[in-house]
């Protein structure tokens, strides 16, 4: 089976990011909608419930850090369930891996629901995460299938734009939720959804994968192809600069619930609309990436300025809630343009990442991708509440560090002009 093909990072993998490339027939606004509905399973999962942390820990007779350990264990789980899932997709075909996760994700939200208490629900929602990740990394494995180059990052350009609604309207449903039933109707929510992402999947997504494309080489063989991978530095660059700018992103996502209604009084109800306001730049520099950007400048020049915005933003934000104290617009203002900033840099590393590997391993590639970026947002999710009590200049501080490493991470692994290494199959 011949392996992944791998080339530089940058003005070599241009080549395939500025190619334009067909997808295979049947693509439509069904597949667009579906695979939309699955990537957007995680930011649901993990935005529906956040308003309602407060009410959780209150519940639960917790600490506000303790319960955020409900996010740092979904992360893993989602994590984890990338490595089983992404594999398993590349031998079996996308499909079966698929709609086991989605069942498993179902019952485990029924769990979330029911749990008598943290330690629980902490475990449920380590399960609901390594379930829901099944969508996550066999839609991107999907794309792969089908397009390439440009074509590629249209696609995952359009699939953002129906996930990408998930985190605008996720708080601001979880709040109005909140008004009529208690932070557990929002996992029965969450339930319902994976009931009705099972059956329109089983109904809707055809296989992209042929059985004569599949790798059945088995364990040993994915195992090699992975540590192939991570020993090409291109796509290790790609890869911890995508973990690191989801580190700024979780850091943001985890901290800023207790931040905005401790540190700075607002409502559940505000809070959702602000949550939703980032989540509105994150999706508008997306599409504005897939459409407009991406066929102007080099993946290159695209990289370099989206990190510079974020390292910026992440040190105004340290000026603006360390030093000069400016209130919630001070908070609010640099985490606008920091979200902005990722629409353009997630999307272009998973791109070229992607367009470095053969279709038939284009799970585990996205599964190594996406592990990394919720370990990493494991890792960070709890930093913003050290010591027990919500900081927006810590925070803040997360944010930047993750934007800075990121960067150094870009910059001395993603070269331009390297010569293409091919990576032989096990």
């Amino acid at each position: 089976m011949p392996g992944p093909t791998v080339g530089p990072a940058d003005d070599t993998s241009t080549a395939a990011v500025t190619t334009p490339a067909t997808g295979r027939a049947g693509t439509g606004w069904v597949t667009i909608a579906v695979l939309g509905g699955l990537t957007a399973l995680g930011p649901l999962t993990t935005d529906l419930y956040l308003p309602g942390l407060p009410a959780i820990a209150d519940d639960l007779a917790a600490e506000p850090a303790a319960v955020q350990l409900t996010l740092t264990f979904s992360m893993f789980g989602v994590a984890v369930g990338q490595l089983l899932f992404g594999p398993l997709s590349d031998r079996f075909g996308r499909r079966p891996p698929l709609l086991v996760g989605l069942v498993a994700y179902t019952l485990s939200s029924v769990v979330c629901a029911l749990a008598p208490n943290l330690s629980v629900l902490i475990a449920a929602r380590f399960v609901q995460g390594a379930a829901g990740s099944a969508g996550l990394v066999i839609a991107r494995a999907i794309s792969r299938d089908r397009f390439q180059g440009v074509a590629l990052l249209r696609f995952l350009a359009s699939i953002a734009l129906i996930s990408g609604l998930a985190p605008i309207l996720a708080p601001i449903v979880g709040a109005q939720l909140l008004r009529f039933t208690s932070w557990r109707g929002t996992f029965g929510a969450l339930t319902a959804l994976g009931l009705l992402l099972t059956l329109v999947a089983f109904g809707a997504l055809r296989e992209t994968l042929p059985a004569e494309a599949r790798d059945g080489g088995g364990v040993g063989a994915t195992l090699r192809t992975m540590g192939r991978l991570l020993r090409d530095l291109p796509f290790l660059g790609l890869a911890l600069t995508s973990s690191l700018a989801f580190g700024a992103l979780f850091g943001y996502i985890s901290g800023s619930s207790t931040v905005l209604q401790h540190a700075y009084q607002v409502s559940p109800q505000t809070y959702s609309l602000l949550f939703g306001l980032n989540s509105v730049a994150i999706v508008v520099m997306t599409q504005l990436n897939g459409r407009v950007l991406a066929p102007r400048f080099t993946p290159r020049a695209l990289m370099l300025g989206s990190l510079a915005v974020a390292v910026a933003a992440g040190v105004a934000l340290v000026l603006l809630t360390a030093v000069w104290d400016l209130g919630l617009v001070g908070f609010c203002a640099p985490l606008f343009v920091m979200m902005g900033s990722l629409g353009v840099l997630l999307p272009n590393t998973a791109a070229q990442a992607l367009g470095l590997v053969e279709p038939q391993v284009a799970g585990t590639a996205s599964a190594l991708l996406g592990t990394g970026n919720f370990l990493v947002g494991a890792v960070v999710a709890p930093l913003s509440s050290l010591g027990g009590r919500p900081s927006a200049a810590l925070l803040a501080l997360v944010v930047l560090v993750c934007g800075v490493l990121a960067t150094v991470a870009y910059l001395a692994l993603c070269r331009p002009a390297r010569p293409a290494v091919a990576v032989a199959g096990g």
